[in-house]
């Protein structure tokens, strides 16, 4: 290629990564008006970040409790995606803590139903992180038999036992 041909390769190449360039038109903040004196101590969320407020509000945040299958330690379905939206939660709001409550019914041996409670918190810790919440900010404790929300001797009743309840420590 000669001088000239580059030359003017050159200059094309130039005006057309100019002509592409984009112009930002810079806009002065607009005028609030007379400050009140008043200081917003909330931080900043970004568009679509759960705030402190959702918990109580969301209908995704407030499905706090995961129910399982006899014997079963795996999450059902159904739960995935109140998994996803604790899990933006905890993304969200770093500072946040959460306590996993293993739970079992009355059936079985106490040491059993210790170690079922602790694999049905730990299943759904892994489904919280799998989805991007972090294990850093999540405790997983079992009371087996313990601590029953049904106390009849009954299917209905035990299956209200066998259950993982999400507990927010810190918000």
């Amino acid at each position: 290629m000669n001088t000239i041909s580059r030359v003017l390769l050159t200059a094309v190449l130039c005006t057309a990564a100019v002509a592409c360039s984009k112009k930002v038109k810079e806009v002065p903040p607009a005028d609030t008006g007379p400050s009140t004196g008043v200081v917003d101590q909330t931080p900043p969320t970004a568009a679509g970040a759960y705030g402190p407020g959702d918990l109580d509000t969301d209908a995704c945040l407030r499905q706090r409790v995961v129910y399982f299958d006899l014997d079963q330690d795996a999450l059902r379905p159904e739960f995935q995606a109140a998994m996803a939206c604790h899990a933006k939660y905890l993304r969200d709001r770093p500072s946040s803590r959460m306590t996993l409550e293993g739970n079992a019914d009355e059936r079985g041996s106490r040491d059993y139903n210790l170690g079922l409670g602790e694999r049905r918190a730990n299943s759904v810790s892994s489904a919280l992180q799998a989805n991007g919440g972090s294990g850093s900010q999540i405790t997983v404790v079992s009371y087996g038999e313990e601590r029953p929300t049904c106390t009849a001797s009954s299917e209905d009743c035990w299956a209200k036992n066998r259950r993982v309840e999400i507990v927010y420590t810190a918000k």
